[in-house]
């Protein structure tokens, strides 16, 4: 006798895997919408980053009631540096070569006070006397970045900055002018030197990061592919084969 050949019977779910089931397809299509929206908040992000630092070099307004609106403008500044009252930011990374950021206060020809983050040094270098040729003196121009400073990760992993030892992990703008004296400072906003080198090759400039990280796209595919994966195992478990 010929067995009758068997074929897939109706769909016939059951309750407890599509109660399982449901809720999670929903939690993965949501992550996988969600990564979609961060990619295009990122991708706006970067692009007015670059816009903004590739733009002409502006003068430092007098004013600033809006520090957010002048992130990552290109600014011309004119004026001398207080290398005496140089800080230092620790923890800053160079080609895998662990250094610190020189912090030096810019006199402005206007006679405000502005913070320049110059860029990094190796830590055998920290010491100014063994670096004379990048203490420029007397009035320079440059072009740098300008940024809002504070610490932009979460507070509970704050460090707390020690002026009293001029150890900084993250630019104070208010609490670093003040260390250093300055007369009219402006405290809603610092610089970041440019990448034009300096005399003698330090600091080394140029070491603000205007691109960021944009993984959104390939997390929001991998979501997706879960939830296509989900849903395939819950069709074949519930496509039953009769006689």
């Amino acid at each position: 006798m010929t067995e009758k050949p068997r074929r897939w019977g109706r769909f016939r779910p059951a309750f407890w895997p599509t109660l399982f089931t449901l809720p999670m397809l929903a939690v993965l299509i949501g992550l996988g919408t969600w990564q979609l929206q961060r990619l295009e908040w990122k991708q706006a992000r970067i692009a007015e980053r670059e816009t903004r630092s590739s733009a002409p070099a502006i003068d430092l307004p007098r004013e600033v009631p809006d520090p957010q609106a002048l992130q990552f403008r290109r600014v011309a500044l004119t004026g001398r540096f207080l290398h005496a009252r140089e800080m230092y930011l620790n923890g800053r990374t160079y080609k895998g070569q662990v250094g610190v950021h020189v912090v030096t206060p810019f006199v402005l020809a206007d006679g405000r006070g502005l913070l320049v983050d110059r860029g990094w040094v190796p830590m055998a270098r920290k010491d100014p006397a063994s670096r004379p040729d990048g203490q420029v003196a007397g009035i320079v121009t440059l072009e740098a970045l300008l940024r809002s400073g504070g610490w932009t990760g979460s507070r509970t992993f704050r460090p707390d900055n020690r002026p009293e030892e001029n150890l900084w992990f993250w630019v104070d703008p208010a609490a670093m002018a003040a260390w250093a004296g300055l007369e009219d400072p402006v405290t809603a906003l610092y610089a970041a030197a440019g990448a034009a080198e300096n005399p003698g090759g330090l600091p080394v400039g140029g070491q603000t990061r205007v691109t960021l990280r944009n993984d959104h796209l390939q997390y929001a595919l991998t979501w997706y592919a879960l939830a296509v994966v989900l849903a395939v195992i819950y069709g074949l478990y519930h496509r039953k084969r009769v006689g």
